[in-house]
């Protein structure tokens, strides 16, 4: 992998151990060669993950939209700056920019854009990993709620196993690395089989 979009919240108003995580995930990216491409803030996690890869020495894409890119909102300090024309573009641009995506702790707008790679994956319109940081088992309830899809038929196994999860970076880049897109399984949820 070359490249990893990060999906992450833009609030400041979170837990120390969020913005350290992102911080670290970001060094990480930078001092394994790995370019950064996420949604080009400067608050948040957002402005944490881009710092930690900045400050390293790492190479990072912000993708951004017009009404986000603000003095208040936008990190000025990117090796690059897209500027997409709404949201959906945002999303098509962090996707084709990537190798592989990495959700850490966010709300609604991560929520969003991890799902809808993971659907993607499903689907078979990429074959990329895909993964989240799991910091303060903030996302414990999401797995939880992802296993009980499993467990009553509306999600195949090998799309739940596809998804990776861990609490340490090192450990959930590694793990993404190994990745096998499940295609059997897309074949079979698409009744090409």
């Amino acid at each position: 992998m070359k490249s990893i979009c990060v999906f992450c919240g833009s609030s400041d108003s979170v837990h120390a151990d969020y913005f350290s995580a992102a911080k670290q995930l970001g060094k990480l990216l930078a001092d394994t060669g790995i370019r950064l491409v996420y949604g080009g803030g400067k608050t948040g996690l957002m402005g944490a993950v881009a710092d930690g890869a900045v400050q390293a020495g790492g190479e990072v894409i912000g993708v951004i939209i017009p009404s986000m890119n603000t003095i208040a909102l936008a990190h000025t300090g990117l090796t690059r700056m897209d500027v997409a024309p709404d949201m959906h573009g945002r999303k098509a641009r962090m996707h084709e920019l990537a190798d592989g995506y990495i959700a850490l702790p966010g709300g609604y707008g991560t929520w969003d854009e991890l799902f809808e790679t993971i659907t993607w994956a499903q689907t078979g319109a990429h074959e990329k990993p895909v993964g989240m940081l799991n910091i303060r088992n903030y996302y414990d309830p999401l797995l939880a709620a992802m296993d009980h899809a499993v467990a009553e038929g509306f999600v195949f196994s090998e799309h739940r196993k596809a998804v990776f999860c861990d609490d340490d970076p090192k450990r959930l880049l590694s793990a993404m690395k190994t990745y096998v897109h499940p295609r059997a399984a897309v074949k079979r949820w698409l009744k090409e089989e």
